[in-house]
């Protein structure tokens, strides 16, 4: 048997002592992709049959766009395995549970897939976006006369190939904190819905072409405070939170909002003859306020972010708004940071 010094034992159970640190310091990862074979011209018998030109060309430039992402994702994962963290891939399609038991969410895509992920994630959990295929401005002006060039703006993710791991490292390393994103919560007929909207809500008939009857009211919480009960028709009622300024609500003429923000905007579409309510077709539901609404068409329905998450609604029933959801913990792009910093300071 050998015979080891007090010096050696000591430096062995520093040792040990290191790696069971080591072990327990490793992060476990989450990767949410989005799918890369949506668009698969080469081998594809429908496609390789396709003779026009311009087409052609469409398919072509989507292929690349496929390859691209896929890249991306290669490039990462790559990156993961020379790091001391613990990780697996996911499609976002196949998310059906709410995310737990991981220490950061990093989803490979656009604004799309990391809107998606905060549908299953509460206030514990931090989220990275990772654009896998920004928007080239001289591939838009290339292209503008055959197709729209434009891809995901990323407004929301804070890396690409280019500082993917230099932002990892800064996370990993503690440089970094997320920030915490305000999202709107609903409650039909007092019952909670368990989706977030991290984006914004759109409340309107199942019909685009159909008119829209509801009410609202402003409220405030706990104190007898209340706007004057508007009456609309319209083509809905849109509602967002201050990340989802710049998107559909900034489109439809509202204004952006520091992306910090506690505050909701809400839009009515197209009222019809507003009359003496028309200051209130537009306005914000501040952060201690929520917004008191009755749903009187037939049949309705909320949006929750996009189509794909919605609920249905019908005569009678009472939406309520707010902000008082779980905040999403984002690791945001310097830009929007410095933009925040600056409306702070100015």
């Amino acid at each position: 048997m050998i015979s080891y010094g007090p010096r050696v034992v000591a430096a062995k159970k520093k040792n040990i002592e290191r790696e069971r640190e080591t072990e327990m310091a490793r992060r476990k990862l989450l990767l949410l992709l989005k799918p890369y074979d949506v668009y698969p011209v080469s081998g594809s018998n429908g496609l390789s049959r396709v003779t026009t030109n311009p087409l052609l060309q469409v398919l072509h430039y989507l292929d690349n766009r496929r390859k691209v992402h896929r890249e991306t994702i290669n490039f990462c994962q790559d990156i993961l395995r020379k790091k001391l963290v613990d990780w697996e891939s996911i499609m976002r399609n196949t998310l059906l549970q709410p995310i737990r038991d991981v220490d950061l969410v990093v989803t490979i895509g656009g604004d799309g897939t990391l809107l998606q992920a905060s549908h299953f994630m509460d206030d514990s959990v931090p989220i990275l976006g990772v654009n896998s295929d920004p928007t080239q401005v001289e591939e838009v002006e290339e292209f503008s006369n055959e197709f729209d060039a434009t891809r995901s703006t990323g407004y929301l993710c804070a890396a690409t190939v280019s500082n993917f791991e230099q932002v990892l490292d800064n996370i990993l390393e503690g440089q970094a904190g997320p920030s915490e994103l305000s999202r709107i919560s609903l409650s039909v007929n007092s019952k909670l819905l368990s989706s977030y909207a991290l984006n914004d809500i759109l409340i309107a008939h199942p019909c685009p072409a159909a008119v829209s009857r509801l009410s609202f009211k402003i409220k405030r919480d706990g104190q007898p405070f209340t706007t004057p009960l508007v009456h609309c028709r319209s083509s809905g009622l849109r509602v967002s939170t201050a990340a989802g300024s710049t998107a559909a609500m900034l489109s439809a003429g509202g204004f952006p909002m520091p992306v910090l923000s506690q505050d909701l905007q809400y839009m009515v579409r197209e009222p019809i003859l507003p009359g003496a309510a028309s200051s209130f077709m537009h306005g914000l539901i501040k952060s201690d306020h929520y917004m008191d609404s009755t749903w009187y068409s037939e049949n309705g329905t909320i949006y929750i972010d996009g189509s794909i998450v919605y609920h249905s609604i019908q005569h009678g029933d009472n939406i309520e708004i707010s902000s008082k959801a779980p905040v999403l913990k984002v690791f945001l792009p310097h830009h929007l940071l410095l933009q925040e910093h600056m409306q702070k300071a100015g």
